[in-house]
């Protein structure tokens, strides 16, 4: 549990350090945050092109989608947030908690390295990972602070329940699932979360809202599909 304990510190850390820079001037602020944008953009798009099958991708998606819409999962994670923001407040005129909750978490819970990571920590004991991870969501945490409010510092409960959950299933993972099937799986789910990191991106550039967190089903799905292709093939 090294590597997600770190973790969730350093998101902890970054985002205090956030929140006493917050007087970075508003122009300077936005550009920052259109920097990560693009930034999450191509990092996106890199994971999506991994893909080997990218059908599979297609009708994660949109299974996922329809899922997620059916059990509003933006809605809920939203009502988490405006509820840790009546409990703590705003504050010094920064964005939402909610919104900094909600962003934060997508950004640092969807991609490759959670789970990669993880599955490294709990297999082989190797923190590698899951610690690069730790010092770039910190990073991250500290500018999405300044920008989106403190709300980012609650990412790391749910960053620390699911990385922990999965380094404590893969203490087992290797005894019933063959290694061919998890390595399709993980490179179809970083061509999925690939996509949904890309839509992360076009939100924070504003140019358009995506519901992403309706999408997060479609990882489960994913997980579906390559196994029933893996035995049927």
């Amino acid at each position: 549990m090294l590597g997600t304990i770190v973790n969730g510190l350093l998101i902890i850390v970054g985002s205090l350090l956030g929140k006493l820079l917050h007087r970075i001037p508003e122009g300077m602020k936005g550009t920052v945050m259109h920097g990560i944008g693009l930034a999450v953009v191509v990092l996106g798009l890199q994971m999506g092109f991994k893909s080997e099958n990218f059908l599979i991708v297609i009708l994660s998606l949109v299974f996922g989608a329809v899922i997620g819409e059916y059990c509003k999962l933006e809605d809920k994670l939203n009502q988490l947030g405006a509820w840790l923001e009546t409990k703590i407040g705003k504050g010094n005129g920064q964005g939402s908690i909610s919104e900094g909750f909600v962003t934060a978490t997508l950004i640092f819970v969807i991609g490759a390295m959670a789970i990669i990571g993880s599955l490294d920590s709990g297999i082989r004991g190797d923190h590698d990972v899951l610690l690069t991870k730790a010092i770039i969501d910190g990073f991250t945490a500290l500018i999405l602070t300044t920008t989106l409010g403190i709300g980012v510092i609650f990412s790391a409960i749910p960053v620390m329940l699911y990385e922990g959950a999965i380094a404590s299933f893969a203490t087992q993972i290797d005894r019933f699932i063959p290694q061919a099937l998890m390595d399709s799986f993980i490179v179809e789910m970083t061509a999925t979360g690939g996509v949904m990191i890309f839509a992360i991106g076009l939100n924070l550039l504003g140019l358009i809202k995506i519901r992403v967190a309706n999408l997060l089903p479609g990882i489960i799905v994913c997980a579906l599909i390559v196994t029933i292709i893996h035995f049927v093939s």
